[in-house]
């Protein structure tokens, strides 16, 4: 079996995760989502909230599954008999981080390869940091998260003004 792993942060999760995320599962026979726990930045959710935000956002990818990892990344592909490590390309920017980021990950563990996929155009300038800027001063998020964050992202800033929209999937929370 063909099996990738696309690690990350995902604080929060965002559409454009998603897309490359639903690509990435065209591809491979299975994808381990690999929540980091252990990281250098201070996230705004804990580990256990962006599980359960990841696995509503994938609950329709029947080829995913979401898990944390601690420690090195390859060490998590190798225990899951990965072939890949997924990573997303929005800018050109991000190609020098990620370039570095496959090089020690193949010294580290030449059987492993990095996959890269270009973010959608429409996804391109979407970042979690934004993400969490705009939502923390009460701005319409909606566009670019699934509606489960949208309305965790309320919650976690304090904006309870019952907002409703409909969501992606048809139903009425309150999102951004």
């Amino acid at each position: 079996m063909k099996i990738a792993v696309y690690s990350g942060t995902f604080d929060p999760v965002t559409n454009g995760h998603l897309s490359v995320l639903e690509r990435g599962a065209r591809l491979f026979e299975h994808v381990y989502v690999a929540v980091a726990r252990q990281n250098y930045k201070n996230t705004l959710f804990t580990t256990e909230e962006r599980l359960i935000l990841l696995e509503d956002a994938v609950r329709c990818i029947p080829n995913v599954t979401v898990e944390a990892f601690d420690g090195l990344l390859v060490d998590f592909a190798k225990e899951k008999g990965a072939v890949g490590i997924l990573r997303g390309l929005r800018v050109i920017t991000d190609f020098e981080y990620e370039m570095q980021m496959a090089s020690f990950n193949k010294y580290l563990c030449p059987s492993i390869d990095t996959v890269y996929l270009t973010a959608a155009p429409e996804f391109s300038f979407v970042s979690s940091s934004m993400i969490r800027n705009i939502a923390e001063l009460d701005g319409d998020v909606s566009a670019f998260v699934p509606c489960g964050v949208a309305e965790a992202l309320r919650e976690k800033y304090g904006y309870s003004d019952g907002r409703g929209r409909l969501c992606p999937d048809g139903t009425e929370k309150t999102c951004f």
